[in-house]
């Protein structure tokens, strides 16, 4: 995964101030620390996040889930209610996990929702996360997939919201989408998508049928009022997810613990490389224990293919 580059520690500014006496420049880093610190069974990890100086981007690294996202939406083949009712409360507690360590995802959505080798979810991409301090984080710009955000992130004025509501609401259209295999707002255009996530009331298709219970949950947490949205303590609480109280969740504490991250940890939060090439040809000649050059060997078959006859086309 690849995100935008911040300046390099110790770079100075027009001002000629260090980063280090920048505020925001030093959260950036302790962000990423923070993120490489995450431990829990929902979260994917991220290994490592390296800074090529020749491009303007970090290259982020994260753990191999090979059995890719739980759904591609759209679906003709959505969950049953229990295979949602099993993935939705691995997403209940990693985003749990997520705000206990005071992190807003901002982009839940199912291709954003991995698949481990035990069955269970893990939430991944935390491209435009965001950390805040406090109860609650108080954002004021749109970030996401439009489909998934949420309708006071599309006011017609400037305007702050709360970042857990946001969330919240990104859960609802996912399980939304683990039932019937699509978005509950769709639209051909952005405008017209905009309008219909603001204004129109949430439709259930006739097929397949679903019990009240899970209708009531996601009209909650669809709720256009981020101030009246149901929130990650009252859904873990709610009827559906734990089958009417018989199958509870674990407690905040149970599965929480809070990341704490030393200086060295934030210096050393990104790793400088001197070629991103450089390190994909090194780690090719260690996996096929050969020290040609493996670019090479694409060279002499694009070579080939065209001049073969019928290889290129005019």
């Amino acid at each position: 995964m690849v995100t935008g580059r911040p300046p390099p520690r110790g770079a100075t500014t027009e001002q000629g101030l260090s980063p280090k006496t920048l505020g925001p420049l030093d959260r950036v880093y302790q962000e990423i620390a923070i993120l490489k610190k995450l431990d829990h069974q929902n979260i994917v990890h991220l290994v490592e996040v390296l800074d090529d100086p020749d491009e303007d981007n970090l290259h982020m690294a994260f753990e191999l889930m090979p059995k890719g996202p739980v759904m591609e939406v759209p679906s003709d083949t959505p969950f049953t209610e229990e295979q949602a009712r099993f993935y939705f409360r691995d997403v209940i507690l990693g985003i749990e996990y997520l705000h206990y360590q005071k992190i807003i995802h901002r982009d839940i959505k199912p291709s954003n929702l991995l698949l481990g080798d035990d069955g269970h979810v893990k939430i991944a991409d935390f491209g435009v996360s965001n950390q805040f301090e406090g109860s609650d984080a108080l954002l004021s710009s749109s970030a996401g997939t439009p489909a998934f955000m949420a309708p006071e992130m599309m006011m017609d004025h400037e305007q702050s919201f709360t970042g857990k509501a946001l969330d919240v609401w990104a859960m609802g259209v996912t399980l939304y989408c683990f039932v019937y295999g699509t978005c509950p707002f769709v639209d051909e255009y952005i405008i017209g998508l905009h309008n219909k996530i603001r204004n129109r009331p949430v439709e259930f298709p006739i097929m397949p049928k679903v019990c009240d219970k899970l209708k009531d949950l996601i009209v909650r947490m669809l709720d256009k009022n981020p101030d009246t949205r149901i929130t990650i303590p009252e859904i873990k609480e709610h009827s559906w997810v734990t089958k009417d109280g018989t199958d509870l969740l674990p407690l905040e504490e149970e599965h929480c613990t809070v990341v704490e991250v030393t200086e060295e940890e934030v210096q050393n939060s990104i790793r400088l490389i001197p070629s991103l090439s450089a390190v994909i040809v090194v780690k090719s000649m260690l996996r096929k224990k050969s020290f040609s050059n493996p670019f090479e060997c694409l060279n002499r078959r694009a070579e080939r293919s065209m001049s073969a006859p019928g290889g290129l086309l005019a």
